[in-house]
């Protein structure tokens, strides 16, 4: 169980506003999280993995606290159990695409590798740097070194838009496998209401930082069409 409740402020291109995030998300959910450009949907991953601060608030995982504001409690994002797939990529140029991969490993184990290698279509190019790749091959290695370190917490920030259709189908598919492999929450922001309905067990609505609406795909996707 996932349970957040934290507010931030944030800078939009129409302003100051400030995202406020109360919700619990369940065990084994694949949550998307849908809502235009700058309502906070990259802004409350990033705070979920540890890399921004929330402003007030708490966040809990499976019992343990992560932040908590009027406690002064601020883990890590070491010490919180999160693999997160980057809008950017932010592989490491210096490494190989192999390397990029077994850096995200908690316990080293080629057989592993070898496997997220080959089910991303990356073997021939395992010793190539990332600056060699065009921008849909980068996507595949950052979502296999975003399942290398086996997170109870996955965070994908448009996993697939640099995909073309056919590769973009076969990674929905292996989407949901690492999803239920893991078997753990995942957090998957997309502008795509079709892989939105395809892959989202529900689906929160974000609207100039706030929720508009939590629930299961195919009312929230009626929703969108009204209000967004």
């Amino acid at each position: 169980m996932l349970k957040i409740n934290i507010e931030r402020e944030m800078l939009t291109s129409e302003g100051t506003t400030t995202l406020k995030v109360d919700t619990q998300i369940g065990e084994k959910e694949l949550l998307c999280l849908f809502g235009h450009s700058g309502s906070g949907k990259t802004t409350l991953m990033r705070m979920l993995a540890g890399l921004n601060k929330p402003d007030r608030g708490y966040i809990e995982f499976n019992g343990q606290v992560w932040f908590d504001s009027g406690k002064k409690i601020n883990l890590p994002p070491q010490q919180r159990n999160t693999g997160y797939m980057f809008q950017d990529y932010a592989l490491f140029p210096n490494m190989t695409i192999r390397k990029n991969i077994e850096f995200a490993q908690k316990e080293k184990n080629s057989r592993e590798v070898k496997e997220l290698l080959t089910l991303f279509g990356l073997k021939t190019l395992q010793k190539q740097y990332p600056q060699k790749l065009s921008g849909g091959q980068k996507q595949r290695v950052a979502l296999a070194r975003a399942l290398a370190s086996k997170p109870k917490l996955l965070l994908l920030d448009e996993p697939l838009s640099a995909l073309d259709f056919e590769m973009r189908l076969t990674l929905q598919e292996e989407i949901i496998k690492a999803h239920e492999m893991l078997n753990s929450i995942t957090l998957l922001v997309s502008h795509d209401i079709k892989e939105v309905e395809k892959l989202a067990t529900s689906v929160i609505l974000l609207k100039n930082g706030e929720i508009t609406g939590q629930g299961n795909p195919n009312e929230m996707m009626k929703k969108i069409h009204i209000s967004y």
